[in-house]
């Protein structure tokens, strides 16, 4: 029903923008960029509270500051990628990066803390535009806050990347027209989200999924929807034998999840290297300071061989991928950027009891990972709360490398997936070799958002 669900919406065309043969968009009488061309810049305030809306907000400024013909002063909240294109971040982004109902507890004071700085200097700053990256937690409280400090005609226009996934909760839906008094305008990442929003009264566009961004930036083949690594390279530049069982590990971004997941993930590859001698562990860094203390920690009792990638080099860990022959992850984006590198893999994922207890009772569709519910199958298998422990992990694993069938039905799946994330037929046809009406690598998704905000009518 999901999968039915996803499929029909077309959205042939996206909302805000007016393509024109070699450019992403026009610009509208009253846009957020005529109202910064009589203060002679573009001021944008943007906030990010975790490692992927990092990598999501830098390719974000990027693209603004291609299509501007103003310049832009940003500020806000971001991680090491937004800091490469110009931001100043005002406290470290890990402050904010707290997932969970018991989780946010320790941390709750300094949540308010940073949520009064943030609008402070949102005010401050004097935006032309807000925009907020995920991070729905503190996002939207910001947003809140700072539309009630700033009403009236004044008032920047609000953009919320990544539409909170009401398609995964009882009553989800019901919440968006919350949303209309505090958030301007949503970009979503999945298909179907932007006219279940749209129809809420709440203005939306489908951009596409941001790992879209790594497939034409690393892939030179674009007839492929793959991204193909060198697994030679990888091998070379580690010494790791050809006859190695290599394994990825991808244990998450927060500093929570890697406490809580690595740990289970080592157990698992302790009894995983009885029935595999020649195994090798591909343990992937987030790009996150407290994260890779922990690793470093953590790598003294590891029991196998292995090698760390950092989380900030794309092409060496797509390089990882391919010469992996299966993986492990943590719930999250990592499982669509599997289906990019076609690497077979299992999804856990663990959280506090009580979260737990929310996440069962609150949830409306049996799967976690992205992949499953694109297809509305559990194409890839998930050990998910109590059931993911070290033994059923490596039972997961050991299957998964022993069948080619299982592992050729996540590569044939992958495609599939893929085709849905692309923001339309008359955009994706180029990559797969027809005769589209637009040249994709102009229209990625951060081009797409970039290209809506400066036309924005305010």
């Amino acid at each position: 029903m999901l999968l039915r669900s996803f499929q029909t919406s077309g959205n042939k065309a996206v909302a805000g923008l007016s393509w024109l043969p070699g450019r992403c968009f026009s610009i509208s009488s009253s846009s957020v960029l005529d109202a910064a061309a009589k203060d002679g810049k573009l001021n944008v305030f943007i906030v990010s509270g975790e490692v992927s809306g990092d990598a999501i907000g830098s390719r974000l400024m990027a693209s603004l500051k291609k299509l501007s013909p103003l310049p832009i002063r940003f500020s806000g909240v971001g991680g090491s990628m937004m800091c490469k294109e110009g931001l100043e971040p005002l406290f470290p982004m890990e402050d904010i990066s707290v997932m969970g109902l018991w989780e946010l507890l320790p941390h709750l004071n300094k949540f308010r803390v940073r949520l009064k700085e943030t609008v402070d200097a949102a005010v401050q700053f004097r935006p032309h535009c807000v925009v907020t990256v995920d991070s729905k937690g503190f996002s939207f409280r910001f947003l809140k806050q700072l539309r009630a400090r700033n009403a009236g005609e004044g008032s920047p226009v609000h953009f919320h990347y990544v539409a909170p996934s009401f398609w995964a909760w009882k009553g989800g839906e019901a919440r968006l027209k919350g949303l209309i008094e505090f958030v301007d305008h949503v970009f979503c990442i999945l298909p179907n989200e932007a006219a279940v929003c749209q129809h809420n009264g709440l203005p939306a566009t489908f951009v596409g999924h941001p790992v879209l961004e790594d497939l034409l930036e690393l892939n030179s083949v674009q007839s492929e929807w793959k991204i193909q690594g060198n697994p030679d390279h990888f091998r070379s530049r580690f010494g790791v034998s050809s006859g190695a069982d290599v394994i990825s590990l991808l244990p998450g971004s927060r500093l929570q999840e890697v406490t809580r997941m690595l740990p289970i993930f080592r157990v698992a590859v302790n009894k995983l290297k009885h029935s595999l001698p020649d195994l090798l562990t591909v343990i992937h860094v987030a790009p996150n300071q407290d994260v890779e203390d922990f690793v470093g920690r953590i790598l003294h009792e590891w029991p196998a061989p292995v090698v760390l990638v950092p989380g900030g080099d794309p092409i060496l860990k797509y390089d990882a991928f391919s010469a992996s022959k299966v993986a492990l992850c943590t719930s999250g984006t990592v499982a669509v950027e599997l289906q990019l590198a076609r690497l077979p893999c299992a999804v856990a994922y663990r959280a506090h009891i009580l979260t737990e207890w929310f996440i069962r009772y609150k949830a409306k569709i049996p799967y976690i990972s992205l992949p499953n519910i694109l297809m509305d199958a559990p194409v890839i298998p998930e050990s998910l709360f109590q059931s993911c422990t070290p033994t059923n992990l490596a039972g997961l694993l050991g299957e998964l490398m022993e069948s080619k069938e299982r592992r050729q039905e996540q590569i044939v799946v992958a495609e599939k997936v893929l085709r849905l994330l692309f923001p339309s037929e008359r955009v994706a046809k180029p990559l797969g070799g027809g005769d589209g009406e637009m040249n994709f690598p102009h229209c990625t998704p951060s081009l797409v958002a970039a290209s809506t905000i400066l036309s924005h009518g305010k």
